[in-house]
């Protein structure tokens, strides 16, 4: 989940006051994300929400993981 900013997963989670093993279930698919918790990670990230879903479709491609 990493858009280049060099978060730990740790500071990250930190950042969007959600516990640290969380953002490793986000980046292995294990977790389905709720609306508000794209919305504390993209603030942690200093991104809008749609900005954040734009980042993770490049990066995932269209189809997903």
């Amino acid at each position: 989940m990493d858009p280049g900013l060099g978060l730990s997963q740790e500071q990250l989670a930190e950042l969007a006051e959600v516990h640290r093993t969380y953002i490793g279930d986000i980046e292995r698919g294990e977790r389905n994300v709720s609306l508000r918790n794209i919305e504390r990670l993209a603030t942690a990230l200093g991104m809008t929400m749609a900005a954040l879903m734009a980042s993770t479709e490049r990066l995932c491609g269209e189809g997903g993981r």
